[in-house]
């Protein structure tokens, strides 16, 4: 057995997790995929000769996607005209050819409609001779806000609330999102159209489905009004959703308006998508990083997904189990996981799904001495909090309760921020200019 104490496995909980997030700089990713030779740009497998292209411009929107501005200003320079790209507040970069307008994220505002008009002001103004390059990370969905006519941005906001509360997956609020937008769902390939159009992706949804990503504004949709009819009906939100919204999803059904574009659209002929990253990336290097720390080292999935709670509670047995048996792996052992879990709200109070993570972890692996938990949203932000997520260990709990704090209380109130806060073990990063989803780390020493 390992003699590593508590203080050290909380140290090198955080260097592994930090070394994950440095894996997924968008602005590297970029600069993998991106390259100019002379006159000729490398995107992936296709070239780009520049002397047939008029105007580059650049637009987009993300966590990560001023990070990915940096690296293409770096790369293209002068040959950008203009450019505009949404961005939440305070994940700013210094550009020099790109306009960035900071918004609001998960709930989108007036400051994330005036950014996307000027995108569409911007993309108006392309021909078929121009290259239009656009940027799109997590977040993006909330940060591109631009509702159909007849839908306020107040009646968007509510929709969004209601679907982040009832723990709907991020393949079913982008479903909603991309029917009442006019620029999700390749609406915004149908504007840049006939420019060629270059669409630089990082994920952060399960299993990297790029019309998912951003809700898929330059990717043809795969989903229908009738799929977001039964959304509704499924999460029982029929009654609380504004009519405006349920007025427009009937109208899609009846075949009054007309779908999202389709794969066949020749909107699509001159565009190509790209994947620059994902939370495998930063899955791995956790993953080295743990093995060079000394940890015996599994990394379970970047797929998990599921109620946060039900997760937890997996990923705190196999800890049990690391101690009673040395199966899967003997100690020190370290696993990594990465997906994205859901929460369903119960209560009033304040977290996010991170958050809550580690706090019914740490209730199941209470007494267990030398084991640490974090687990951590790569963007740096859980829910509606300043915190990244959370971190505990098997002594968090019977310290919690000799400061008078109800752990249980905290988890039914949804108020796991709180819980932690005034543990002194909230995740702080800031900004981190990425997202990929989350980054879990047990370590059983």
């Amino acid at each position: 057995m390992d003699t590593k104490g508590i203080d050290v496995l909380r140290k090198d909980i955080r260097e592994i997790f930090d070394c994950g997030v440095l894996a997924v700089d968008p602005g590297e990713g970029i600069k993998r995929y991106v390259r100019l030779n002379n006159n000729t740009l490398s995107v992936g497998e296709n070239s780009y000769d520049l002397r047939e292209i008029k105007d580059i411009y650049v637009v987009g929107g993300g966590k990560g996607a001023a990070s990915m501005g940096k690296a293409v200003e770096d790369i293209l320079g002068d040959w950008i005209k203009d450019g505009v790209i949404n961005v939440k507040y305070g994940y700013t970069v210094d550009l020099k050819r790109i306009r960035l307008n900071e918004a609001g994220h998960p709930i989108p505002d007036e400051k994330g409609i005036k950014g996307v008009q000027e995108i569409m002001d911007l993309l108006k103004k392309t021909g078929e001779d121009d290259l239009v390059i656009c940027l799109i990370t997590g977040g993006a969905s909330a940060l591109l806000p631009l509702p159909v006519n007849g839908i306020s941005l107040k009646d968007k906001q509510l929709i969004t609330d209601l679907l982040l509360r009832c723990g709907a997956s991020i393949r079913e609020i982008n479903s909603i999102r991309k029917h009442i937008s006019r620029i999700k769902g390749g609406n915004m390939a149908r504007a840049a159209y006939p420019s060629r159009l270059i669409t630089l992706i990082l994920s952060d949804v399960i299993g990297d489905i790029i019309d998912i990503i951003g809700s898929g504004p330059t990717v043809h949709d795969n989903s229908t009004y009738l799929d977001c009819m039964e959304i509704f009906k499924n999460y029982g939100l029929i009654k609380d959703i504004p009519l405006s919204i349920i007025q427009q999803i009937k109208r899609g059904i009846n075949g009054e308006i007309e779908e999202t574009p389709s794969a066949d659209d020749p909107i699509f002929s001159r565009c190509q998508n790209l994947l620059i990253g994902g939370n495998i990336q930063a899955l791995k290097a956790s993953f080295k990083k743990a093995n060079s720390l000394g940890y015996n080292t599994l990394m379970l999935s970047s797929y998990i997904q599921g109620e946060t709670g039900d997760v937890a509670k997996v990923h705190a047995a196999i800890a049990k189990e690391i101690i009673s048996s040395g199966n899967p792996l003997p100690r020190p052992a370290c696993v990594i996981s990465g997906g994205e879990t859901t929460v369903t709200i119960h209560g009033e109070g304040k977290g996010g799904r991170n958050q809550e993570f580690v706090l019914t972890t740490a209730i199941e692996i209470d007494g267990f001495s030398n084991v640490v938990v974090l687990s951590g949203g790569t963007d740096g932000t859980d829910g509606p909090t300043d915190a990244a997520g959370a971190i505990a260990d098997g002594s968090t709990i019977r310290k919690a309760k000799k400061l008078g704090l109800d752990p249980y209380n905290y988890l039914k109130n949804n108020d796991s921020y709180h819980f932690f806060q005034k543990m002194d073990d909230l995740l702080i990063t800031g900004p981190t200019n990425t997202n990929v989803m989350d980054l879990r780390v047990i370590l059983v020493a």
